[in-house]
């Protein structure tokens, strides 16, 4: 019987590694550490398994049950095991449809681990952490920027960044629709709607009454923030767009016609924004060629965002083939 893999969808580990840790579950971690040619993830992609379930995907669904067993027979153990598919593996009847090769490190992690409190202390202070590992030893430190996987054949090196965080601000259908949509992509939404009802629309997302620009101080907008400006010519909307365009949010846009463009401009040198802060400005919002129902905006609005999220660290990307065209084959377990 076929099986609806919804937990493949989940791609960062860290909220599951913390629950695993408040249940006391052991779990293991799998990271695609290599491939040999095209494939459907980038190196670096991680799984989490405990002894019932597992999370995340390497290979499209082509590996993944068979990543669980393993990494449930390394938490047995205690040891960490290099898995080689496809491409020069032992197990010829595990084909990948992608007629590549990858190499996959399955690690059993301790529940005390230090750096494990590390990874997750940066998780929730909203700063990168470099992680490096072996699959025995791992270690973890607060880093200042994201580093490009590595990976040496035996040891490798990476990064995990904050969260994307989505400031909405609004309070009407499209609001709402982006807010339902950065969730389920499992984005951090807060929004902020001046003087709106007491309680939020929905669980799961923070929620600001306050004048915008006294909210978007209080959220705290790093360089891993998008605000959207979704109200239409509130008397504080230009107030809400200059704080935003004056901090470390790398992405701020606006809702309105094109040819309110000049008019919104002036309004915000006055109130101090320069050229080239203005010149950041995405407006009017979202990307072009959707219709213009709530949902239709909001699926061009968190298009939008999370291209321009991922084009930050484009560059610092592996290629399909890590530092180490082969494993050696004296670590691949069979």
């Amino acid at each position: 019987m076929s099986r609806w893999q919804f937990d493949a969808q989940t791609d960062d580990i860290r909220p599951l590694i913390k629950a695993a840790r408040a249940g006391g579950l052991r779990h293991a971690i799998a990271t695609l550490v290599e491939t040999s040619g095209p494939a459907p993830r980038e190196i670096g992609a991680q799984m989490l398994i405990t002894e019932t379930q597992h999370w995340g995907y390497l290979s499209g669904g082509c590996i993944e049950a068979d990543v669980a067993r393993h990494a449930r027979e390394a938490m047995a153990e205690g040891t960490p095991r290099l898995l080689r598919y496809g491409e020069g593996s032992p197990w010829m009847d595990i084909r990948l449809a992608c007629g590549t090769g990858i190499s996959v490190l399955v690690e059993p992690l301790a529940i005390d681990e230090p750096a494990i409190d590390t990874l997750l202390a940066g998780f929730d202070a909203r700063h990168p952490v470099i992680w490096s590992s072996d699959g025995q030893h791992r270690d973890a430190g607060k880093a200042e920027c994201a580093t490009p996987f590595q990976w040496d054949g035996l040891h490798y090196v990476r990064s995990y960044e904050p969260v994307l965080k989505l400031v909405l601000i609004g309070e009407d259908a499209t609001a709402l629709a982006c807010a339902t949509l950065g969730q389920d992509m499992g984005i951090e939404v807060i929004l902020i709607t001046p003087n709106g009802p007491e309680q939020p629309p929905f669980d799961g997302i923070g929620y600001h009454r306050s004048a915008a620009a006294t909210a978007l101080a209080a959220t705290g907008l790093d360089r891993w923030t998008a605000v959207a400006v979704l109200t239409h010519d509130r008397d504080d909307d230009e107030a809400a767009l200059a704080a935003a365009l004056e901090s470390d949010a790398f992405y701020v846009g606006a809702i309105g016609a094109r040819i309110r463009l000049e008019q919104r401009f002036g309004q915000l040198r006055a109130h101090g924004v320069s050229e080239a802060q203005m010149a950041r400005l995405h407006a009017p919002i979202g990307l072009q060629g959707f219709g213009k129902a709530p949902r239709d905006i909001a699926l061009s609005v968190v298009a939008e965002v999370a291209r321009e999220f991922h084009s930050r660290s484009a560059s610092a990307s592996p290629s399909a083939s890590s530092m180490s065209s082969t494993a050696p084959i004296s670590s691949v377990s069979r």
